[in-house]
């Protein structure tokens, strides 16, 4: 077997854990903080029946898409191009002004979280706008960094982070909420069932990053199964923290369960639901979650870069991206969708000849190079395994460029958050 099949045939690669982790940093982190309140809000009933239909829809939501990656064409590479690919130039504003919405949004609400974090740990230190700038100048270097895949390692030390944030956070909650009677059961309006749903949503974005990882994977058909697996891991997670924190705190619980554990308005104080938790705790849980925070900003913001960096820079140009066509591309769309199906694709990839070089036709290297071919024949038919060397070609030439540029829009996401602080 050669070196490639291996590697195909593997259940998970380290390429898959790679993509993996950027996916979980980005989906588990201030969702999280969030899934007790769900339940303290719209109850077990209500609770449980949103985050098992957001649990279903954003699985399927997110493999599709995946799957819709893999066959478009090679010069579709953004949300974007796979909007105008669909449905032409509409279809990439509408894409390209939701996923944004998403990228930019987020990040301010991470500036503003990171700010109150930061205030609990240093109580009365500094302003809420200091902390802003400063948590924005602790992102930088990370943000800095090309691409996702080589801030993979940092990634997994995010992803660590949310899940030592909210384990501790529940361990509090557990251990000085015990000996109580009866939690009490919430005040149910449709008000807050809509809430619930509305937290859910903001918790299930892995599908704005999904084209950039996509993109940079060496074999992009394994994709739907890193997705799949990745976000039901994430959805257990979530089931066991809303869980474990409900039963603590019932319907008192905040809307995040770092805010549970201690008051931000007095740090040293007593915490909401009337103990005072072990100060150390409560430290060890802000850090990781400031950890993560610092980490999941940068992940998020790799799309709003990337396109960035496209527009202004004149970086990653690639062909002429054309639009769908249901009589002519129809044809091709299911021959690929019929390989994806098949568990036995590795074996549909291209031939070697007897020096072990791949035998790829002269119209395929033409698809290629025009982009035409599907992103599923491109990895069958030529194999080439994507580095991070590759990926960080285009920022050699001329690296003042893009740090200037990534910089501007950060200080730009500084300004909004500063101004929407108190919203």
């Amino acid at each position: 077997m050669t070196t490639a099949n291996a590697k195909s045939s593997a259940f998970f690669t380290m390429e898959d854990a790679k993509a993996s982790f950027n996916l979980f940093c980005c989906v588990c982190g201030i969702g999280s903080l969030a899934m007790p309140s769900n339940y303290a809000r719209a109850g077990p009933f209500y609770a449980s029946i949103a985050l098992t239909f957001m649990i279903f829809a954003n699985t399927y939501a997110t493999l599709k898409l995946s799957k819709v990656m893999l066959v478009a064409p090679s010069s579709v590479r953004t949300y974007g191009d796979l909007g105008e690919w669909a449905l032409g130039k509409w279809g990439r504003f509408f894409t390209v002004v939701s996923q944004m919405g998403v990228c930019l949004l987020v990040p301010c609400a991470f500036l503003v979280l990171g700010s109150t974090l930061l205030d609990v740990l240093f109580p009365d230190s500094f302003s809420q706008t200091f902390w802003i700038i400063f948590m924005a100048l602790m992102v930088v270097p990370v943000c800095l960094i090309p691409t996702l895949k080589e801030s993979a390692g940092m990634a997994f030390a995010g992803c660590m982070g949310t899940i030592i944030a909210d384990i501790i956070a529940v361990i509090v909650l557990q251990w000085n909420m015990r000996g109580h009677g009866s939690i009490p059961s919430p005040d149910i309006t449709v008000h807050q069932v809509l809430t619930c749903f509305g937290n859910l949503a903001l918790a299930y974005g892995a599908a704005i990053v999904v084209p950039d990882l996509q993109r940079e994977h060496s074999e992009p058909q394994r994709m739907p199964r890193v997705v799949v697996i990745t976000i039901l891991f994430i959805s257990g997670f979530f089931v066991a923290i809303a869980l474990l924190g409900y039963t603590a705190g019932g319907c008192q619980l905040s809307g995040n369960i770092l805010y549970s554990i201690v008051s931000t308005s007095d740090p040293l104080g007593l915490a909401p639901l009337g103990f005072t938790a072990d100060r150390g705790a409560v430290v060890m849980a802000y850090l990781f979650m400031q950890m993560h925070i610092s980490i999941a900003f940068s992940t998020l913001m790799m799309p709003p870069f990337f396109m960035a960096e496209r527009l202004v820079l004149g970086m990653h140009k690639g062909p002429e991206i054309v639009r769908f066509n249901g009589e002519l591309d129809q044809a091709n769309v299911d021959l690929d969708m019929e390989i994806q199906d098949k568990r036995s694709y590795v074996q549909s990839s291209t031939p070697m000849d007897a020096a072990g070089n791949r035998q790829v036709s002269a119209a395929s290297i033409v698809e290629k190079t025009e982009g035409r071919m599907s992103h599923l024949r491109v990895a069958l038919e030529f194999g080439e395994e994507i580095t991070e060397e590759e990926l960080h070609a285009p920022y050699r030439n001329n690296p003042l460029r893009y740090i200037a540029l990534r910089i501007c829009i950060i200080v730009i996401l500084v300004i909004c958050a500063v101004l929407l602080r108190k919203r």
